[in-house]
Formats: structure tokens, C-alpha cells, sequence
């Protein structure tokens, strides 16, 4: 049958009585017809309906050139759903009839759903649309990613100017016998501390400079008092994960709680680990994510979130307490729980467990930090509010 005309009425039903690709919820609305451009018999449909470029934009807020997809998806409207789409579709993933705030189930690019062809890539667009993540649960397969949606965002850190820092302005100098010492003790070598760019304050020879860098140059600094546990940063600096070249090109990321943990990791040939520069939280927050540009007490996350998006499995390996446990979890909410595994520290007594890294590693060694590590468990919801 040859279609001469048809009414934005005929064509909601015909859409809605077909079958649809690669979703298992097509969220359709009263307002609102969805396009399936990727479907051949719908291309069809529409190139022979007549309806005008300018009408359809309103009713539909959709691209409208079928015969060209590559002007459709410069035709998108950049909003940060739009921009999300763009990004998923480089890698293959089709989120045409996915609403943000839902999980939905698709059949993963990667490995086609196996031969029985299973939807097994869980794909989320977050409610604010900032971003969004997948994995698949096939267990030959298992391919995760996350990207976000920055357009339009005003997001702190951009544009903005930061100090900018050297070792000689900041009188910075190798480290000395005594400081030296003190890492030996914790069993963390020369070697390790000179990798890492471990340094001393020359005018106070007790205090521990974990110099943060990002391609080998110097972006903030971080101090702590071997005598009475002080902490402090470089006002005016950038905030980052401590040791990000070591996840430059990584797959799998371990985060730890501080700096000591990370060079922990270290010894024991862990080379993929970086730590927060601001400790844990009291709380994990009730309210829904803020906008990344709000989202303040985690902006180091968001300034290496090029390096972040990478990993398809991050290992959070927070401190056992209680802060511990609310950083883990907030962490994960931004990182995407699906891709986040947590460590659980073994016990040390009948009443107590092992704190962090550097505990496991002063106790029971580098063979069992390793151990304990790779026994990290998909990421649970703590529970903590």
C-alpha cells in the first residue's frame, strides 16, 4: 500500500503498534512520538508522509531528515541528553527509548548478547542528565563505561585560574634521614617515595610534601606534620587524585583514602591507584546529586574525569570506619556502582578489623594486600543514612 499522507495521529499509531529495537521500556508520552530512525520500514514510513521540516520540529523536537543521519545528529539540540546520546552512540549504544532516572536493557555492542542473544548491558542516564554509565553482566564480556554531558555546564575549574606551583617556590627538598625513617617503618621503600616525588618542606625537616602531578608537572601539594598528624594544602591549587599518571591509560583503578595507602598499594605492586586529596565525609548525603559545578567537596573527580571515564572497574579501597565507608558510597554514587567494587579489610582481633592499606601491609604484607584487594566484591549500597 502506497502511503500519500499521513496524519501525526496515524503515524503515533503505527509507531506505537510496531516493534521496537533494542530496549525493553520505550518510555512514550501524551506529548510525544518517537522516532526509530535505525529501523529501515519506518525510514520508509516517513519519507513517504508529507510532512513539513518546520511542523514536525515542534511536534516532535526531533531531526527530520531521514535520508541523512549524519545531519540529523548535528541537528540535535545540545542540551546534556543530547549530548549524552552523541557520546553513547561513538561507542555503539543505541539510548533513543531510554529515560534518564531508569535502568534500562539492552543488547550490549560488544558482545551481541552471546547466541542467545541476551540483554544484558545495563545502560543508566542518571536524572539530571549529567551522565551515564553501562555495563554488561555476561560474564565472557563484561564491558563498562561512563560518560558525561558538559555542555552548557558552567563547571567550576573551567576557565578558571589556577596558581601556578614549583618545587623551588615552594622550597621543596629531597627527603632526609628522619622522614626517611618514618616511611620504613610503615615498610614503604626510597624507591617508592622517589617514584611517587615524595618531598620535605627545607625549612621544616618534619613534614612530608606528597607533591600531586599531572603529566609530570607540579599541580597542588600536600602536607602532613610527621609530629602531631597536621594536614594542609597549597591555597589557590587545583584539587586531583593523588598519583593520576598512574591511571593514565588503566582499565581498573583502585582509590584509596590517603596518601599513605596509595604507596602502600605500591609496595605491593599496585601501581593503578590514586587517593582523595580531602579525606572522608561525616554523612553521605540525602539529596540528589548537585550539578558538577555545585558539586564542590568532589571536584577533584571531576577535574580527572578524562582519566576516570576509562576504567570499565574501580576498586574503592576506603579506610574500615564509618567516614570510610560514607566516602565509598559516595564515591560510587558518582562513579557508577556498577563498575565499583569495595574492599572489605580482614579482621585483626575478635573486636576489630584492619583500618587501610597500610595496616594490611605492616601486618600481614605486600602477597596479602594483594589478596585481599583482588577479593573485592561488587559494590553493595551501604546503607548509611
Amino acid at each position: 500500500m502506497l502511503l500519500s499522507h499521513c496524519s501525526c495521529s496515524s503515524i503515533n499509531s503505527l509507531i506505537s503498534s510496531a516493534p521496537l529495537p533494542n530496549s525493553t521500556s520505550i518510555p512514550f508520552s501524551k506529548n510525544s512520538i518517537f522516532y526509530p530512525f535505525s529501523t529501515s520500514p519506518f525510514k520508509t514510513l516517513f519519507k513517504l508522509c508529507s510532512v513539513s521540516q518546520e511542523s514536525a520540529s515542534r511536534v516532535f523536537n526531533a531531526p527530520v531528515d531521514v535520508e541523512n543521519q549524519e545531519e540529523d545528529v548535528e541537528a540535535i539540540n545540545l542540551t546534556k541528553f543530547g549530548v549524552l546520546k552523541q557520546k553513547v552512540e561513538g561507542f555503539g549504544i543505541s539510548s533513543e527509548f531510554c529515560t534518564p532516572g531508569q535502568y534500562n536493557h539492552l543488547i550490549c555492542p560488544k558482545c551481541k548478547g552471546g547466541r542467545s542473544l541476551e540483554r544484558s548491558l545495563s545502560f543508566h542516564i542518571n536524572q539530571n542528565e549529567s551522565f551515564a554509565m553501562w555495563r554488561c553482566f555476561r560474564f565472557d564480556c563484561g564491558w563498562a563505561g561512563q560518560v558525561f554531558a558538559d555542555v552548557g555546564v558552567a563547571q567550576k575549574g573551567v576557565n578558571k585560574s589556577y596558581r601556578q606551583l614549583t618545587e623551588e617556590r615552594l622550597r621543596l627538598e629531597p627527603l632526609g634521614d628522619e622522614i626517611n625513617a618514618y616511611f620504613a617503618e610503615r615498610m614503604i621503600s626510597k624507591e617508592i617515595l622517589h617514584r611517587n616525588a615524595v618531598m620535605q618542606i627545607s625549612a621544616e625537616k618534619n613534614v612530608i610534601a606528597f607533591t600531586y602531578r599531572r603529566n609530570g608537572e607540579l599541580v597542588n601539594c600536600k602536607y602532613r606534620s610527621i609530629v602531631n598528624k597536621r594536614f594542609w594544602q597549597e591555597k589557590g591549587a587545583e584539587k586531583i587524585l593523588y598519583g593520576l599518571d598512574d591511571i593514565k591509560e588503566a582499565d581498573e583503578i583502585i582509590i584509596v583514602e590517603g596518601e599513605i595507602d596509595k604507596l602502600s598499594m605500591e609496595q605491593a605492586g599496585l601501581v593503578n591507584c590514586v587517593s582523595v586529596p580531602d579525606g572522608a565525609p561525616q554523612k553521605v548525603s540525602i539529596k540528589e546529586l548537585p550539578p558538577l559545578e555545585k558539586d564542590t567537596g568532589f571536584q577533584y573527580l571531576w577535574n580527572c574525569r578524562s582519566y576516570l571515564d576509562k576504567a570499565s572497574r574501580i576498586i574503592l579501597a576506603t579506610d574500615g570506619d564509618v567516614p570510610g565507608q560514607v566516602l565509598a558510597e559516595e564515591l560510587a554514587r558518582r562513579l557508577g556502582r556498577e563498575r565499583c567494587r569495595l574492599v572489605s579489610w580482614p579482621k585483626k582481633d575478635e573486636s576489630s578489623r584492619f583500618k587501610d592499606a597500610n595496616e594490611v601491609l605492616q601486618n600481614l604484607g605486600a602477597d596479602a594486600l594483594r589478596d585481599i584487594v583482588g577479593k573485592a566484591q561488587l559494590y553493595q549500597n551501604q546503607n548509611l543514612i
